[in-house]
């Protein structure tokens, strides 16, 4: 009982803050801060969240996040396994210390690399450009390591006998392993789906465009804009989180079961 009520605590700590922007974004600015809180608006101004489109070419900025999130998701999780199913279940020469050598960046920050990464990008022509923000993050050591913890779980055997069998190792990583992997690939999807989307630094780098420009940019150059429309911001923020919370409740059922098998083994 005593767990359970933490618990809930904790939860009811963590959603107030989400609460009071969905509150916020249906008032009037001046209505926003005003205390004791009035969580449920006695005139909801849904028109917030129409006019949030015409102050800014927010379309374009959700447009241009979904192409880059998409794509990086999709990337990460073909690389990700693919790489993984190599390091876990055949046997090449320096397996083990490439590995190690590869998940060690996880403990670099990106700022110690952030401006070599630019002067490379920019050496490429790849500056203001959608492409490289795909680029810097198709691979993951993270998803590496994550996918490669959960095909630690599956038994040998299963390759084994589909090596005997006369399969390719591409078909054994497509027929076999990726449909078993459902669970790991749904967490990494929600990991890599969560932190592209709300990439703020990256876009902020290499996109100077304002057609190029993010969900993320397109709401900081709003607030710039108009930094006293509070309802708009919230109702901006609320839109945002939309999409998130969509793929969230999609894959969720999984998400627990991910988090668990991946750290079986290793």
């Amino acid at each position: 009982v005593i767990l359970y009520a933490v618990l809930i605590a904790l939860a009811f700590l963590m959603l107030v803050p989400f609460a009071w922007m969905l509150s916020a974004s249906l008032k009037l600015d001046k209505d926003v801060f005003i205390f004791p809180i009035q969580w449920i608006p006695e005139n909801p101004r849904w028109r917030n969240y129409i006019d949030i489109w015409t102050k800014i070419p927010l379309m374009k900025f959700v447009l241009n996040t979904i192409k880059i999130t998409l794509i990086v998701t999709c990337l990460q999780l073909l690389t990700s396994s693919f790489a993984a199913y190599a390091f876990a279940k055949l046997n090449f020469k320096h397996k083990n210390a490439l590995f190690l050598a590869y998940i060690a960046t996880i403990a670099v920050p990106w700022q110690v690399y952030m401006v070599p990464q630019f002067i490379m990008m920019r050496k490429m022509g790849l500056n203001d450009k959608l492409l490289a923000m795909i680029c810097l993050q198709a691979f993951s050591a993270f998803g590496v390591f994550m996918m490669r913890q959960f095909y630690d779980g599956i038994p040998n055997e299963l390759c084994e006998a589909a090596r005997v069998d006369g399969m390719s190792e591409y078909k054994i990583y497509s027929h076999i392993m990726l449909p078993l992997s459902k669970p790991a690939l749904s967490t990494l999807t929600i990991f890599t789906f969560v932190a592209t989307w709300n990439d703020y630094l990256g876009p902020l780098i290499y996109l100077k465009s304002q057609e190029k420009k993010t969900i993320q940019l397109g709401l900081k150059m709003f607030i710039g804009q108009y930094s006293s429309q509070y309802g708009l911001i919230m109702a901006g923020s609320v839109l945002s989180l939309i999409p998130v919370l969509i793929v969230f409740i999609c894959l969720q059922r999984y998400f627990v079961e991910g988090i668990a098998s991946t750290g079986l083994k290793g």
